[in-house]
C-alpha cells in the first residue's frame, strides 16, 4: 500500500536516515556503550536548549512528564493556563494527581497573556503554573518570553512549559528564560518516532522535588538528575529512540539552528499564504499563529471561506498526503496543515499543489 504523506500535527514524517538509525544494533542500557551515548547527545541537547542543566530523557510519551511535573512540584495550588483541548487536559491531570488546582480559561484561538497569569499569581495562591507553548488543537503560540519574565516576579512560583510542538522549530533559551521546566515529546518537530520526551529543570524545581514525598517513582525528577550526572536514565530507555535522536541532533547541528528556525518560519508561511489565496482566514488570533502548524478557520469564527473538510482531506489524500480535519470542538470548523520537522520548501511544494488540485474540485 502507497505511503500517504504526513501533514498533521503528529506524529509527522520520518526520514529514512532517522529509521536507519533508530534499528541500530541493541546496547545495554547500564553498559559503558549507552553511557557514551548520551554523553554524546548531552551537550547538543544543551546547545539546543541553551542551558547548562542535564538535559533528560524519559521513555514515555510528553503526557507523562507533564504528569510527573505535577507530581514533583504542585504541593499548595497549580494554575492550569488553558487555550485548548491539550492546555485543557492539563487541570484534568492535576485534579487526578489529586492536587488543589484552577484554570485560567481562555477563548479559543486566543494565546494565554502574562497580565492575566500576573493577575492569577498575585492573590498568592499558587506554587505552580502550566503553561502549553504551541497549542496544537488551536493553531495558537503564546508569548513564552513575556510569560516567562513573571518569574522574576514571583521566584518561588514553578513554571512548567510543555513544548511539545515547538521545541527545536524557535529558539528556547532554558536559562535565560529562567522557567522551570521545559518538555517535549519527539514525534512532532523533532521528526522522530513517538516514545521519548525530552525534558530540562531548573536546579529550583530539583530542589522543590527532593521536598515532595508523593512524587512517585517512574517520573522522580530527582532521580533523573541522578541517573543523568552519570549518563544514564532511572529506567529501562528506548535505545533506538537514543540513536535516532543522536543522528536527529547531528542533523540539527549540521543544519545549524537559526537556519533551522528560519526553514520552519518559510514553510509555515507557504501554508498561510496558500490559506489567503483561497479566501480562507486563520483561526488564531493576529500575531499569535504557530509556526509548525497552521490551523485554517472553516466557520469556527467569523469571516473568510468555509469548505467541507472531510472532502478536502480525501482529495488531498488520494494525491499522497493527509492533512487534519481539525480537533476536538472546532473538529470540522477548522482544519489543520502541519510544516513541522524534516520539512523544507521543495517538501511542502507538493502539498502545496495537491491543496490547489483539491480547491478546484470543491
Amino acid at each position: 500500500m502507497a505511503h500517504v504523506k504526513l501533514h498533521i500535527p503528529g506524529p509527522v514524517e520520518v526520514s529514512e536516515k532517522t529509521f536507519k538509525a533508530f534499528c541500530s544494533p541493541m546496547i545495554g542500557h547500564r553498559g559503558q556503550g549507552f553511557k557514551d551515548l548520551y554523553a554524546k547527545i548531552q551537550p547538543q541537547l544543551q546547545t539546543l536548549l541553551s542551558t547548562r542543566q542535564l538535559v533528560y530523557l524519559s521513555t514515555s510519551s510528553a503526557w507523562g512528564v507533564m504528569e510527573g511535573a505535577i507530581r514533583n512540584l504542585v504541593q499548595k495550588k497549580v494554575l492550569n493556563c488553558m487555550c485548548g483541548a491539550f492546555s485543557d487536559k492539563w487541570l484534568d491531570v492535576s485534579k487526578k494527581c489529586g492536587k488543589p488546582a484552577e484554570a485560567l480559561q481562555v477563548e479559543w484561538g486566543s494565546p494565554i497573556r502574562a497580565e492575566a497569569i500576573d493577575r492569577k499569581l498575585a492573590t498568592g495562591e499558587f506554587d505552580a503554573v502550566t503553561l502549553i507553548h504551541n497549542e496544537t488543537s488551536t493553531g495558537v503560540m503564546s508569548p513564552l518570553v513575556e510569560i516567562a519574565a513573571l518569574k522574576q516576579k514571583y521566584p518561588d512560583v514553578m513554571f512548567i512549559v510543555d513544548a511539545v510542538s515547538s521545541m527545536t522549530a524557535v529558539p528556547l533559551k532554558f536559562d535565560e528564560l529562567g522557567i522551570d521546566v521545559l518538555l517535549a515529546g519527539t514525534q512532532k518537530a523533532f521528526a522522530l518516532p513517538p516514545g521519548t520526551a525530552v525534558f530540562v529543570a531548573s536546579p529550583a524545581a530539583l530542589a522543590k522535588a527532593a521536598t515532595a514525598k508523593d512524587r512517585g517513582y517512574y517520573f522522580d525528577f530527582v532521580e533523573f538528575q541522578k541517573n543523568a550526572e552519570q549518563s544514564m536514565t532511572p529506567s529501562t530507555p528506548s535505545i533506538g529512540h537514543i540513536y535516532a535522536l543522536s543522528s536527529k541532533l547531528d542533523d540539527f547541528i549540521a543544519e545549524g539552528l537559526e537556519n533551522r528556525y528560519a526553514r520552519h518560519a518559510k514553510t509555515n508561511q507557504m501554508v498561510h499564504d496558500w490559506a489567503g489565496r483561497h479566501g480562507f482566514t486563520l483561526f488564531p488570533e493576529e500575531g499569535f499563529a504557530s509556526v509548525t502548524l497552521t490551523c485554517v478557520n472553516n466557520g469556527a469564527k467569523p469571516g473568510g471561506r468555509t469548505v467541507d473538510v472531510a472532502k478536502l482531506q480525501k482529495l488531498v489524500k488520494d494525491r499522497g498526503f493527509l492533512i487534519d480535519g481539525g480537533y476536538g470542538k472546532i473538529k470540522g470548523l477548522t482544519f489543520r496543515i502541519s510544516n513541522m520537522g524534516d520539512e523544507t520548501e521543495a517538501s511542502m511544494s507538493p502539498l502545496i499543489v495537491a491543496l490547489d488540485e483539491a480547491m478546484k474540485v470543491l
